[in-house]
């Protein structure tokens, strides 16, 4: 049975996207079935991974808004072990599409359990807010990862996204977890960061993980040749720190 994890923070530019990529790529190149749902309109996580958008036919919007078949949407990548399914600009016109519909905080549950046989893990992407598709995604998820970038405002918004998390479990998802902590965005040669690790750690404890993202210019370069880090420069610094990350969720989710 797999698991379902959602990658969550409404501030944006914190790298959900980045990390979601990335992480899936190195998951997969570690012999993992890996599923990526790209839940964000901008969808950045699907050309990210080398999906040209105009010629997906059938998105997660499709699943969600029309019943689609969700076996229809899932696209294959550069690694045989990833797949995706992508977004469409329409998802920011889903949530009021959605308003109407029964059990409307469910949808996106249903539409990814039956796919937990089939993958070892399903990264959910989410997009930088707290609207009726993130809340999908959380109650749909088993866990959550929060990237917090590694900046003066890290913990801004922190409190509110742990607070519909809470509001989340005890109304929708019950078994909703917190993954972990992730710190993005790292420069250990700035004090400040340093400051911020301290601080999370002290807030989080062994909610985080020991894994950071360093500041990596191959990270930011990456998707714009629509491939993850891994594959374009495995020898970087960030293509090594989220192997790293992968080992690390591996070894936690299955002791």
């Amino acid at each position: 049975m797999g698991k379902i994890i959602a990658l969550a923070n409404q501030k944006g530019g914190v790298g959900k996207t980045t990390t979601t990529i990335n992480l899936a790529a190195s998951l997969a190149t570690l012999e993992k079935r890996v599923l990526v749902v790209d839940a964000d309109p901008q969808a950045n996580a699907s050309s990210g991974l080398g999906v040209n958008i105009k010629q997906s036919e059938c998105t997660i919007y499709e699943c969600i808004v029309d019943k689609a078949n969700v076996q229809n949407a899932i696209l294959s990548t550069a690694i045989s072990t990833l797949k995706v399914i992508s977004s469409h600009i329409n998802l920011v016109g889903a949530e009021i599409e959605m308003l109407n519909l029964p059990n409307r905080e469910k949808i996106l549950k249903e539409v990814l359990t039956p796919l937990k046989d089939e993958y070892d893990f399903i990264l959910i992407d989410c997009s930088p807010s707290l609207g009726l598709i993130t809340i999908n995604a959380l109650t749909a998820a088993d866990s959550v990862i929060i990237p917090v970038q590694a900046e003066y405002f890290a913990l801004e918004g922190i409190s509110k996204l742990l607070n519909t998390i809470k509001i989340i479990k005890s109304k929708l998802n019950p078994h909703l977890e917190i993954e972990g902590f992730l710190l993005t965005m790292y420069d250990s040669r700035l004090r400040q960061a340093n400051q911020i690790y301290d601080e999370v750690k002290r807030h989080f404890q062994e909610l985080v993980f020991k894994t950071v993202i360093q500041r990596n210019v191959k990270l930011s370069e990456a998707p714009s040749y629509g491939m993850p880090t891994i594959l374009y420069d495995a020898d970087s610094t960030g293509a090594k720190n989220y192997l790293a990350l992968a080992k690390e969720i591996i070894s936690r989710n299955c002791k």
